[in-house]
C-alpha cells in the first residue's frame, strides 16, 4: 500500500511538471487587441498548449476595450503584455499564426523551427471611432469571430497535434 502511494504522488507530480503538447505565437501589428484575445481563447480551451503573442511593433498596453470584451465571455487577459515579436524569433513553436495583414506581410523569419504558418485575418477593432459604447460594440464582433474561427482552427488543426 505504502508503495502504490508513493507511485500515485510521483506520477501526479510528473503531470503536473508534464512539458505543453504544443506551442502556438500569434502575431499581429500592436499586440493589444487580436492577438490577445486569439490567445486567450486558445489558453482557456486547452491547458496543454503553451500559447504566446506579439506584435510587430508592439503597442504600450492591451487595450482596455479588449479586456472588457473578453470578461463578458469569461476570458481574462488583463495580465497579458504586448510584446515584441523579435523576442519569439529563435524559439520553436508548432503554429506560428497571423492575425492581421501587416504581420502576416511582415512576420520576421524564425531561426527555431516553425511547424505551421497560418494567416486568419480579422479588422483591428483598435481603429473603431465613436463612443465608448460603440468602439466595444466593434471589438465585441472582432472577439465573437476570432472565436468562432480560432475555435474552428483549433478543432481542425491544432488540437489533432495534441
Amino acid at each position: 500500500m505504502k508503495f502504490l502511494v508513493s507511485f500515485l504522488l510521483v506520477s501526479s507530480f510528473a503531470l503536473a511538471e508534464a512539458p505543453p503538447k504544443a506551442r502556438v505565437l500569434i502575431l499581429c501589428t500592436g499586440n493589444s487587441a487580436r492577438s490577445q484575445m486569439s490567445a486567450g481563447f486558445l489558453q482557456s480551451w486547452d491547458s496543454r498548449l503553451a500559447v504566446f503573442s506579439a506584435g510587430t511593433n508592439p503597442s504600450p498596453r492591451v487595450n482596455p476595450f479588449a479586456i472588457q470584451s473578453m470578461k463578458e465571455v469569461g476570458v481574462d487577459i488583463s495580465s497579458g503584455y504586448p510584446k515584441k515579436v523579435n523576442q519569439f524569433t529563435g524559439q520553436s513553436f508548432d503554429f506560428v499564426i497571423t492575425v492581421c495583414d501587416d504581420a502576416d506581410k511582415n512576420c520576421p523569419n524564425f531561426t527555431g523551427k516553425v511547424g505551421k504558418r497560418v494567416h486568419i485575418g480579422f479588422p483591428d477593432p483598435a481603429k473603431a471611432t465613436g463612443t465608448d459604447t460603440e468602439k466595444l460594440a466593434v471589438f465585441r464582433t472582432v472577439r465573437d469571430d476570432i472565436q468562432k474561427r480560432f475555435r474552428e482552427y483549433y478543432e481542425t488543426a491544432i488540437r489533432k497535434k495534441l
